[in-house]
């Protein structure tokens, strides 16, 4: 059996997010085979998504997903990326690029990521917010700081109708757009990304949404 040394467990955990103990184990179940070791974590569900999701590798494949709505009155483009032109051609990805599309024309996101919503629009809703706090007698007279965790509170609501990685998956509000983004980059390990969208509906304009997920 190959020896397992402490650069080892640091070069798996590396590579896949997971404990010390479990790249150990992982190694030793494997004599010593990096990749193997990968593989094992990753069908034990022991290597974590964050670490393929870190923006330390770039996304140049993937492909552009049009969605029409059988009435075609409704339209999607959507730019998803990943790593590699295999995992991009693979059956997963391509259908986690479809429900994705599919998703954006039913439940009509504004922007990709929290962090992608403007600061103005933020403010505007958090002051909408307290006027209608206060114009509530229930709410009225309480102290600041409470109305302000009452507006923390709906503005994470208010993130859930806006934001796309927010949202619960239209095929299954068990789970957000972000876990199964998550999941679908443990299965096929590689770093993954939506980058950018266009719904256009008839008679509207087109709502644009850009960024980069984490």
């Amino acid at each position: 059996m190959a020896a397992i040394t402490a650069k080892m467990v640091k070069e798996l955990r590396t590579a896949t997010g997971a404990g010390p103990l479990d790249c150990k184990n992982a190694l030793v179940e494997n004599d010593g085979d990096i990749q193997k070791a990968i593989d094992f974590l990753r069908e034990k569900g022991l290597a974590k998504a964050a670490k393929k999701l870190g923006k330390d590798r770039s996304m140049n494949e993937g492909v552009i997903e049009i969605y029409q709505h059988f009435s075609k009155r409704i339209g999607v483009i959507v730019e998803v990326n990943c790593e590699t032109d295999f995992v991009a051609a693979t059956d997963t990805f391509q259908r986690f690029a479809k429900d994705i599309s599919m998703h954006i024309a039913t439940m009509v996101p504004a922007y990709i990521n929290r962090e992608d919503v403007p600061e103005a629009d933020i403010a505007h809703e958090k002051e909408v917010q307290l006027r209608i706090l206060k114009e509530d007698e229930k709410n009225a007279k309480k102290p600041d700081n409470i109305l302000e965790k009452i507006i923390e509170g709906r503005m994470d609501k208010w993130y859930q109708d806006m934001v796309l990685m927010e949202q619960e998956f239209f095929k299954d509000d068990s789970k957000k757009i972000s876990d199964l983004l998550q999941e679908t980059v443990l299965e096929l390990g590689e770093k993954m990304q939506v980058s950018r969208f266009s719904r256009f509906e008839l008679g509207k304009s087109g709502d644009d949404g850009t960024g980069e997920d984490e």
